[in-house]
């Protein structure tokens, strides 16, 4: 055993500290899970590891090839020292800090809500311990992430600090560990750090608003319309129809509204460029958030669609339609009556079905390519045909389907219920809006003009002109 063991360590495997270089071995203060899956993975990646604790002989299993010893004997081991403890814990580092003296410590903690203190962590690390180099890193990382590598996790860290050297000497660790380093700055950018793993889907919050507001808002319409009305005024109790008949409805028209607001705010911004003449001036605050959250609404419109195609699967096993179609049959054998074969009828359902069929095929062809493995993948030239070609095709295809479902029913008076139009047809509003005005951006003389635009030509104002005429 080294001579530089102490006496009140606990040796896990043989560790010639002695033939370290210092920057190949680490501390660790903190066992648990964290720092355990910590310690496993700097121990694929090569590096040597000893852990400091309360209780060294007492810590629980630590990975093979470890040593674990008091926090004072275990800083004195390593100069890049990783604090896997919580906030409340770090008084006893204050009696260290004559150890702790010039080292690198790692902040990996975070707090359980927004706020709790008014300070970040890594703040008040280094005020306890004025004399060491404080770097806060790795807390975006659970111990799962960590323990699988970064094939099965996020492969960013982020990482803040005060002092240039420090802040290398974590970012050479955390790439060696196969992570990817994105500084933010200085140590007064922790609390934002500290805040990232308490977001709660931030970039879904409005998708998700919107889609629980389009779901309820068109499940009362059709609720009055199916069922209430029914009960009303033909006396007949259809609530029956909640459960499937309803929710296949909702399904596919907040499905189609979602997918065209994905690609309205695009066209939105093309003719707000081609107002104003120019690409250089900023767009409205709305439109931006609106533009950002374009990916959710697609993921949203997919569910919605898949949760249609499943439910359209189970409609002929359903005790009504069984019904009503053995009741039909049984009625024209009474009657001896023959229903005559239409062609008509029978190239409407087979196109109905086939632009369903095609435009949920491309539906799940957009959601796949919109995997970060997958988008990683793609050049942008093959990301932006996916997403935008292959996207105006998919809602071509779902709002032709929509329109063969209704085809000429809007023709009867009985389709008004309490003189509201059917649902599919409020459906069809904003993507058929959105399809003709894609057909207008695509005429030569506008995608020349807005193309112009986008590639940095602006057009001048006459009175701007004739001023800087007379300038000359």
């Amino acid at each position: 055993m080294s001579e530089e063991v102490k006496p009140d360590s606990v040796l896990l495997c043989s560790v010639n500290t002695a033939t370290v270089p210092r920057h190949e071995l680490l501390c660790i203060f903190g066992t648990g899970d964290l720092g355990r899956s910590l310690g496993q993975r700097l121990l694929q990646c090569g590096y040597k590891v000893v852990y400091g604790s309360r209780r060294p002989g007492g810590c629980g299993p630590l990975p093979q090839g470890t040593q674990a010893m008091n926090h004072e004997a275990a800083a004195q081991h390593a100069h890049l020292i990783f604090i896997c403890v919580h906030r409340e814990h770090y008084d006893f580092l204050e009696p260290l800090a004559p150890q702790l003296k010039g080292k690198v410590l790692v902040d990996v903690s975070n707090n359980l809500k927004k706020n709790m203190y008014t300070d970040s962590n890594a703040e008040y690390l280094q005020r306890l311990i004025p004399g060491a180099h404080v770097v806060k890193a790795f807390n975006t990382l659970s111990a799962w992430a960590l323990q699988n590598g970064p094939a099965d996790a996020n492969r960013q860290v982020y990482l803040c600090g005060n002092n240039a050297e420090a802040k290398q000497a974590v970012t050479e660790t955390a790439t060696k560990l196969g992570f990817s380093i994105l500084d933010r700055g200085s140590l007064s950018a922790a609390r934002e750090l500290e805040d990232f793993p308490l977001q709660l889907f931030p970039g879904w919050r409005l998708p998700i608003r919107l889609t629980i507001g389009l779901t309820a808002s068109f499940f009362f319409y059709l609720l009055l319309r199916e069922v209430i009305y029914s009960y009303i005024v033909q006396q007949k109790d259809m609530s029956f129809r909640i459960m499937v008949s309803l929710a296949n409805k909702v399904f596919p028209i907040v499905s189609l509204i979602l997918l065209s607001l994905c690609y309205l705010p695009g066209i939105i911004a093309a003719f707000l460029q081609l107002y104003r003449g120019t690409k250089y001036k900023r767009f409205p605050d709305w439109l931006d958030r609106w533009m950002l959250c374009r990916k959710q609404l697609g993921l949203l419109a997919l569910a919605f669609a898949s949760l249609h195609v499943l439910y359209t699967l189970i409609l002929s096993f359903r005790y009504y339609v069984r019904y009503r179609l053995a009741a039909h049959t049984i009625s024209q054998i009474r009657e001896n009556k023959t229903s005559p074969f239409d062609t008509t009828i029978a190239w409407r359902t087979d196109t109905y079905y086939s632009m369903g069929i095609l435009g949920f095929g491309f539906y799940l062809l957009l959601g796949i390519s919109s995997l970060p493995s997958v988008s990683n993948a793609l050049s942008w030239r093959e990301f932006s045909f996916i997403q935008s070609k292959l996207g105006y095709i998919t809602l071509f295809f779902c709002t032709f389907h929509t329109y063969l479902y209704g085809w000429d029913r809007f023709l009867y008076p009985s389709t008004y219920k309490w003189f509201s139009p059917p649902g599919y047809m409020l459906s069809l509003v904003v993507p058929t809006v959105v399809l003709v005005l894609k057909l207008l951006l695509l005429l030569p003389c506008v995608d020349r003009s807005l193309t112009r635009i986008r590639q940095g030509w602006e057009r001048t104002d006459p009175e701007e002109e004739s001023t800087k005429s007379l300038l000359r």
